[in-house]
């Protein structure tokens, strides 16, 4: 059964309008439906009943990513026996395709077949992309005959790159969809809504901790078949439970193509450049409401007002007797303000680059940093890399403290139904991410004083870094989620969360032009720490961060002013 949000159907909510006897509204208000396409009656559809199923296909896909993603240099260089160059150069190129393919997914989700048929189809190609990587590395004649050997690696890469199509459809869909399961024109469920998205990264979080401790375990000691066998068949279970859980979820109806309606409203705005905008925005095209919408209208903004000459009705684009004018000369004022919510969005997407250039330090020069310090606690020889667990139990553990105890705390000071605005969430992160940099770079400058008289510095100290960063990345990443899902015109949500994800890619390739132009320009990062001033790049990105801090808090106040002064016509 096809499910009913990838249906073209008029959604008629007037039986939204039936009450329960204690006044409360049978059915969602939000225009969401059930699978056979009826209004959504919210005792038996969608809130938490319905998002354990999404957080276990949720869980089970971030164990699967982790557990490729963060052993896969070992496995290219042990297994595939690729030189370390290359074996770096084609883990970022899979890294970075992962992040790039959710824009095919939030496309095809908002466009064409609605975010419950754009998992299922991705999910499938994801599991089909594992069993290939398993069956690689299960395989004896592939693994032992000299003349097989090009077959296996370009076996691994089917399987890789499959795993990155399939990210394509599930990163862009799984939290919006989770938040579709929530009606916000209801106070309780739009709390509960706040709350999921702080369990749908608590649930990440426990992947990555899984993924870099248990199953690496068994890719190393057991066999890296095994490893890559247990999360193929967790992914399978939720998948199979997700499907058969279908009659539980609330759907959205697909609605025009966003990137077609984007592109019609800055084509009309550039054909009527000449038009002079009216005082009166009531003068501006708007046809009237379907009943659903008026629940969901957009405030006219006076922000990137050269949009509004899109709408400008003029002699021109008067319609005819009979005949519509086109939408690539004369757009409604409604698709007028979404593409300026998306272009509102831009500012925060870049402030989140730096952040996760930032964040690909911990994996990287952080790292190098922790190989030249005392990597001895007592009897014990810690490993550089493993000091990012501090950075996975700070996450765990405040994960659940935020939505327990803070949340309501902040709640009560601010009025925020969520405790604190995305904004607010975004820049807290932000700050702590800055913080951290300055840290390391303190840290490093007192490791290379001691290093000038023979003593060492104990890897320990690296440890409160990595656990502001895992503080800063519960309020910036989980901001980051709701922020563009939350502010995103509503036939674009998938599209838009796809666009978040694209930051972590853009980032990580920031980072790597970083450092190509430090090693080409300077001598701070030579093969011996103790001759180079690595403090100095940590404190240029310390400096980097502060000046996005200082953009995103201006765009924060803009945003804010923008709404204040927001006409109150609705259309």
């Amino acid at each position: 059964m096809e499910a009913a949000g990838d249906e073209e159907r008029p959604l008629l909510h007037h039986l939204s309008t039936e009450l329960h006897q204690d006044g409360v509204s049978r059915y969602t208000n939000d225009g969401t439906v059930d699978v056979n396409g009826q209004p959504a009656v919210k005792a038996s559809t969608g809130n938490w009943r319905a998002c354990f199923f999404l957080l276990g296909v949720q869980f089970s896909e971030c164990l699967a990513f982790f557990a490729i993603s963060k052993n896969l240099v070992t496995y290219l260089t042990s297994v595939l026996h690729e030189s370390n160059i290359d074996a770096a150069r084609n883990v970022s190129t899979w890294f970075g395709t992962t992040f790039f393919t959710p824009l095919i997914g939030a496309f095809l989700a908002d466009t064409y077949w609605g975010r419950y048929k754009t998992l299922v189809v991705f999910l499938s190609v994801y599991i089909v992309g594992m069993l290939v990587l398993t069956v690689s590395t299960t395989l004896p004649w592939m693994m032992q005959s000299s003349n097989h050997g090009e077959i296996h690696r370009i076996t691994v890469y089917v399987g890789l790159y499959l795993t990155a199509l399939g990210n394509g459809g599930i990163k862009p869909c799984t939290s919006p969809f989770g938040a579709d399961q929530f009606d916000i024109t209801d106070t309780t469920e739009r709390v509960k809504k706040g709350s999921f998205f702080n369990w749908f990264y608590f649930l990440n979080t426990i992947g990555s901790l899984l993924s870099t401790t248990v199953i690496i375990w068994v890719q190393d000691n057991v066999g890296w078949g095994i490893g890559f066998a247990i999360p193929m068949i967790l992914t399978s279970l939720s998948f199979m439970v997700f499907i058969a859980s279908r009659r539980m979820y609330r759907y959205k109806a697909k609605g025009e193509s966003p990137m077609t309606t984007a592109s019609q409203v800055v084509v009309a705005a550039a054909r009527n450049r000449h038009l002079k905008l009216p005082e009166d925005c009531t003068t501006l095209h708007y046809p009237p409401s379907s009943p659903s919408e008026a629940t969901f209208s957009v405030q006219h903004t006076t922000q990137f007002r050269f949009l509004d000459k899109a709408a400008i009705v003029s002699p021109s684009t008067q319609e005819k007797k009979g005949v519509a004018t086109s939408p690539w000369r004369l757009c409604t004022l409604s698709h007028v303000e979404e593409v300026k919510m998306l272009l509102r969005l831009c500012p925060a997407w870049a402030s989140l680059l730096v952040f996760f250039m930032i964040t690909a330090q911990m994996s990287s020069t952080v790292i190098e940093q922790g190989m030249a310090m005392d990597n001895r606690v007592g009897s014990f020889t810690v490993p550089p890399a493993s000091l990012a667990s501090f950075n996975v139990v700070t996450t765990l553990v405040l994960i659940p403290i935020y939505d327990v105890v803070l949340v309501p705390l902040a709640r009560r000071a601010t009025g925020e139904d969520r405790g604190l605005t995305q904004p607010q969430r975004l820049g807290v992160g932000l700050t702590l991410s800055t913080l951290a940099m300055a840290y390391l770079a303190l840290l490093e400058r007192n490791r290379l004083a001691k290093a000038a008289v023979g003593e060492a510095v104990s890897i320990m100290w690296q440890a409160p870094a990595y656990a502001v960063m895992g503080v800063s990345e519960v309020f910036t990443v989980i901001g980051m989620i709701e922020l563009f899902y939350d502010r995103a015109p509503d036939n674009m949500r998938s599209l838009c969360t796809a666009f978040g994800q694209l930051a972590i890619a853009a980032g990580s390739y920031l980072n790597s032009v970083a450092l190509g132009v430090v090693a080409s320009a300077t001598m701070w990062i030579p093969e011996d720490l103790d001759n180079g001033h690595l403090d100095y790049f940590f404190w240029t990105i310390a400096v980097l961060s502060a000046l996005n801090l200082l953009q995103f808090v201006l765009y924060s106040m803009m945003y804010n002013d923008n709404v204040a002064c927001r006409q109150r016509h609705r259309y």
